[in-house]
């Protein structure tokens, strides 16, 4: 089976009216240009470190207009759409917000929701600080999900530099593994093909990451390259340093040949306890 994905390179901003426009042309060319099912970035709806304005933007999943966009777009045009993540509130007792992946079908149907488990704590060589925990709630849960294209397994952007979680996707099914990003330039410099390519070559799965590019209003840098890359660890899609579209082929016949190539899904163990010498 060989499905026709797009993925869009984004740079969004502070205002979500103004990103949800920017997602639906995107989506508009996704269709016109036939693929089944459309990846975004990371923070698709909002890109903003100002954390007081930034919470007026910052709504539950029935009031997020961004989401209605995607889902209305999803309808009109027939696509499916991974939305990368949103910003959004959980409810319940929670007081912080969560960074949500949200697949979307046809229909417009939310299928599944990932909430990005890892958060990005640290402080740059460049003076950077980032501290994701103190405004987010880590999910709880993997997911994987089918779609057009195969079975699609969720994660978000830091997720990218834990393994492990890619192990339980691939175990549990998955022939896409889903990394939308907003990443760092000094960092994207040095992990983001790497990574990527590994995740890909370790898990034998498609890997399609979606990415944020460029300059951002609220005054942040990120690297783009936004990838499809096969199992084998080639990258079939690589959209640079602009924001824009670009077009992939998933073809499952792949992904069996190089399962059946290099059969290391076969040969898995579980790992006893280290022994301390």
């Amino acid at each position: 089976m060989v499905t026709r994905v797009a993925v869009l390179q984004m740079t969004s901003g502070i205002d979500p009216a103004a990103n949800a426009r920017a997602l639906v042309a995107g989506l508009e060319e996704a269709a016109a240009g036939g693929a089944a099912i459309a990846f975004t970035p990371e923070m698709t709806g909002v890109i903003d470190r100002d954390r007081p304005r930034a919470a007026a933007s910052i709504v539950m999943e029935d009031a997020d207009v961004v989401l209605a966009a995607a889902r209305d777009a999803a309808v009109r045009l027939g696509v499916w759409v991974h939305l990368g993540s949103l910003a959004l509130r959980p409810g319940g007792d929670e007081t912080r917000t969560v960074n949500r992946a949200l697949l979307i079908d046809a229909t417009g149907a939310i299928r599944t929701r990932y909430d990005k488990m890892h958060l990005f704590d640290v402080d740059l060589a460049t003076g950077e600080s980032w501290r994701e925990s103190a405004a987010y709630a880590p999910g709880t849960g993997a997911v994987v999900a089918e779609t057009p294209a195969g079975r699609l397994g969720l994660s978000i952007c830091y997720d990218l530099r834990f393994p492990d979680l890619y192990r339980a996707l691939s175990d549990a099914g998955a022939d896409i593994l889903a990394v939308p990003a907003a990443f760092t330039v000094p960092t994207g410099q040095a992990h983001w093909h790497v990574l990527l390519r590994a995740r890909a070559i370790e898990a034998g799965c498609f890997v399609v990451a979606a990415a944020q590019v460029g300059r951002h209003e609220d005054g942040r840098v990120t690297f783009g390259h936004s990838l499809v890359v096969d199992p084998w660890g080639e990258v079939l899609l690589d959209m640079g340093d602009a924001p824009g579209i670009g077009f992939a082929e998933i073809d499952l016949a792949r992904l069996q040949d190089v399962r059946s190539r290099i059969p290391a899904l076969k040969h898995r163990r579980a790992i006893p306890p280290v022994v301390q010498a």
